[in-house]
């Protein structure tokens, strides 16, 4: 749990140049980040039920206090790799189901959700080196490819292949460029 922890910080010290101590105290993104790696790491950890559900129980009660504290919903069995950024403050939502990979970005305003109806409901899948913008939905059965950038306000429900740009509502494909510039 820390050692991932610490790929989160250094990713934000890396952006910002700050101190680990500065940024601790002040970003209310890593707050929820590290809130959500320490309930994870009791979740998936091998000890009996009855501990765990303990723990959990407690971790649930500063969920939701950094949930109201910050506006950051991460649930403890929402599946998130290493060097994971929020890059803002606010009205972000994680699905419990949803599945992020390693080097992601994700603005204020996002949402990663379960939609659909009959065999297309469900939760995405996001790839590695994906940048989220401000106020997009991520919804559904669907995969976001590695180094895809969606951009601001869009609406994506449908699979998009990696290394490409999508905006809009619906999203679509509006450029080859990869979010090698926003990562």
């Amino acid at each position: 749990m820390l050692k991932t922890f610490k790929t989160d910080l250094y990713k934000y010290k890396r952006y910002s140049g700050s101190s680990a101590l500065n940024l601790i105290l002040t970003q209310q993104g890593l707050w929820a980040i590290l809130v959500y790696r320490i309930n994870n790491s009791i979740y998936r950890a091998g000890i009996p039920n009855i501990l765990k559900n303990s723990l959990l129980f407690i971790g649930m009660f500063f969920q939701k206090l950094t949930e109201i504290i910050t506006g950051i919903s991460i649930p403890y069995s929402a599946q998130i790799g290493n060097h994971f950024y929020i890059g803002h403050f606010g009205g972000i939502i994680i699905n419990s189901k949803a599945i992020i990979g390693n080097n992601c970005n994700i603005s204020q305003g996002v949402t990663i959700g379960i939609s659909g109806r009959g065999i297309k409901r469900g939760v995405p899948i996001i790839g590695n080196n994906v940048y989220i913008g401000a106020n997009a939905v991520v919804a559904g059965d669907i995969s976001i490819g590695d180094n895809v950038v969606v951009g601001a306000n869009s609406l994506v429900t449908e699979s998009v292949e990696p290394n490409i740009t999508v905006v809009g509502v619906p999203a679509r494909k509006v450029s080859e460029n990869s979010s090698e510039n926003y990562i």
